[in-house]
């Protein structure tokens, strides 16, 4: 039988959430979600009452057992009382229960707490497995979600292995949901899922990717995440903003140069290619890349030989190749900007990022890891009323997941409340002539205007049902018109 033993705390059941009202689950309801117990024994003090309570009912909303001892403790920081009152508790507890495993929680109560359940099971006069349960936000593939501190040890290591030798107990995150939130990837719209499983297929392999979207969709990160994937993870990661190099040094700067090949070259220079050699190297902004340079490029995936300037000799490299761009890759072809062969190379592998207006569901998710990492900074936290996520989901966005995380963290640092409400998100609200024409196509031969507003009738009105949860006549009244229309448009699907 195992048994979990815990003090409450002020976190407990529920702690508040970073977006209106939001709950989240505190200590207790994440430790039993995560490791399954026969029975939970809560120990109540006399500040803890009405939470000891609270966290019993929702215990027993899971179907868990739960009994509370209460301890009146005069100071819950007096380790006195508190080893005294332990003590005395757990004599009882061991009598109703012999033979059962004891596992004690530290993530409850105060430090003092804490403490005296170390001394106790560190001395053996308690025998018990001390858990300690981290914050999502501070869990890695090294740092799981629940792990055992080893007491036995005189370093006091946490062991990152199974708590349960039975198997009873496995990791709650896998590689992929660890490398997402360690990178920042936020979100699970379905085509963000479509995304991270493709980018998830390919890692393994070593054919190039190119990843298409809008600035601000993501696409280093998504890059950065099949890097993290991929057996080169130990390998360096390089990454080169194409449009930021000069058109004069681009071929120095990615295959390097010998001295005295040119003006100014007083030393021999590694390229960015030989810097990322048994690594990945992510070319963003490919498409800016001039077109001589292109077909230099295309011999490097071709063979993986790299020639310097002014060296007559080439040398091998072994670097995986990630590719992005912002651009409507297939008309760059037709203009004649981007090769169509170096394309038909690097699309093996290619991945679509969609703009933030197309995934709407995803702006609460990453305005809530947002307001994570920057509370993780501030001396009191800060919150988003539901008002103002409102007013961020009906946004257009026109720099995307990235001009999203800019404007919550300027609000926030620049907000002396802590509640923020709609009028204190700092947005730039675009101009009547600035509002549309900026995201229209340029009309040019082979357009079709009654194709492009086909198109945006059906996009916006998938993005009316997906903010309404699938319900017709929420997405009808979301665009002012009928239901029929909705429900004939879904007829047609």
């Amino acid at each position: 039988m195992k048994i979990l033993l815990t003090f409450v705390g002020f976190h407990d059941p529920y702690t508040v959430g970073l977006i209106g009202d939001e709950e989240l689950p505190g200590p207790i309801l994440s430790l039993v979600k995560a490791v399954s117990f026969n029975k939970t024994i809560l120990i109540s003090t006399p500040n803890t009452q009405t939470h000891t309570a609270q966290t019993r009912d929702a215990l027993n909303a899971l179907s868990i057992e739960t009994d509370v001892i209460d301890m009146p403790l005069g100071d819950p920081t007096d380790y006195i009382q508190i080893l005294g009152g332990l003590r005395k508790s757990f004599i009882n507890i061991s009598h109703e229960h012999p033979g059962a495993d004891f596992f004690i929680s530290v993530a409850s109560g105060t430090p003092q707490m804490h403490a005296c359940w170390l001394l106790l099971t560190a001395s053996g006069e308690i025998p018990a497995r001390i858990l300690h349960i981290r914050p999502p936000r501070f869990v890695t593939k090294e740092k799981p979600l629940v792990s055992e501190i080893d007491l036995t040890s005189k370093d006091f290591p946490i062991v990152k292995a199974n708590i349960f030798s039975d198997g009873e107990y496995e990791a709650t995150s896998n590689d992929i949901n660890l490398a997402l939130r360690e990178i920042g990837i936020v979100g699970d719209h379905p085509s963000m899922k479509k995304a991270v499983e493709i980018s998830a297929i390919l890692a393994p392999t070593d054919v190039p990717i190119l990843v298409l979207g809008e600035t601000g969709t993501g696409k280093e990160l998504f890059a950065k995440l099949i890097h993290r994937l991929s057996d080169r993870a130990t390998g360096p990661f390089i990454p080169v903003n194409c449009a930021a190099i000069p058109k004069e040094l681009v071929e120095s700067i990615l295959f390097g140069h010998k001295r005295g090949s040119f003006t100014g070259a007083v030393t021999d220079q590694a390229g960015k290619f030989d810097l990322a050699n048994n690594g990945t190297l992510f070319l963003d902004e490919l498409a800016e890349l001039p077109v001589s340079i292109q077909s230099k490029f295309l011999r490097v995936l071709q063979d993986g030989m790299v020639e310097p300037l002014g060296h007559n000799k080439s040398h091998k490299v072994n670097v995986r190749i990630i590719a992005a761009t912002n651009q409507k890759i297939k008309e760059a072809i037709k203009t004649g900007k981007f090769r169509q062969d170096l394309y038909y190379r690097l699309n093996i592998g290619e991945i679509h990022l969609p703009p933030l207006r197309e995934r709407r569901t995803d702006i609460p998710k990453i305005a809530l890891y947002v307001l994570e990492q920057i509370n993780n900074s501030l001396k009191a936290p800060k919150r988003l009323s539901t008002d103002a996520l409102k007013k961020l989901q009906t946004y257009s966005w026109p720099g995307n997941a990235r001009d999203l995380g800019n404007l919550i963290e300027r609000s926030m640092r620049l907000s002396k409340k802590t509640v923020l409400e709609p009028e204190d998100l700092l947005m730039t609200e675009p101009t009547d002539s600035e509002d549309i024409i900026p995201i229209l196509p340029v009309p040019e031969i082979g357009f079709s205007l009654e194709k492009y507003i086909s198109d945006t009738r059906r996009h916006l009105i998938k993005s009316a049902l997906e903010l309404a949860k699938g319900n017709q006549s929420e997405a009808a009244r979301l665009l002012n018109i009928s239901p029929q229309a909705v429900h004939k448009f879904l007829k047609k699907e």
